[in-house]
């Protein structure tokens, strides 16, 4: 059941009984539930419903849209530990999508990152912030869906192959 209030989303989660689950489905069941949040922040709106309907095909994530960064830092902030990906815009008011993923990673070095610009971005600060990890992934718009989802679907594998460990 979903519920919605203001542009935010909220979910009612249904915990199965561990009466009922052995320890591997009980272990594969927190590895696809847990850690999978997916953050879309891009202040354009059309382009951001677009971006949300996209990865709505993926099934085992919840996505959350933004359109303003200071809101889903916020968001960030209270889930950081429930978050795979966050995906930004380069352009936004306030602070740029750099700045924001910067502070992502601060909080939790091991979330994915997407940055995507319709700009260009200078070689030299792509290759350091690809460097110290604080860009994962990068896409430069107009954006392709197809590219988009292999993007996404790339991240959120390496999120998982991370945290078997």
């Amino acid at each position: 059941m979903t519920y919605y209030l203001m542009s935010q989303r909220y979910y009612i989660l249904i915990r199965l009984s561990e009466a009922t689950m052995d320890a591997k489905t009980e272990q594969q069941l927190s590895m696809s539930a847990k850690n999978r949040i997916v953050g879309i922040v891009e202040d354009d709106l059309s382009s951001a419903f677009f971006f949300n309907e996209a990865l709505h095909t993926i099934k085992g994530i919840e996505v959350f849209k933004f359109t303003d960064p200071i809101m889903a830092l916020e968001h960030f902030k209270m889930n950081y530990k429930d978050y795979a990906l966050m995906i930004c815009d380069l352009r936004m008011p306030v602070i740029n999508g750099l700045q924001l993923l910067m502070t992502v990673k601060d909080l939790n070095p091991l979330v994915r990152t997407i940055l995507m610009t319709a700009f260009t971005i200078g070689e030299n600060l792509f290759q350091e912030n690809t460097k110290k990890e604080i860009i994962n992934g990068f896409l430069q718009k107009p954006i392709e869906l197809n590219q988009f989802l292999a993007e996404v679907d790339k991240q959120i594998t390496v999120f998982q192959n991370m945290n078997k460990k």
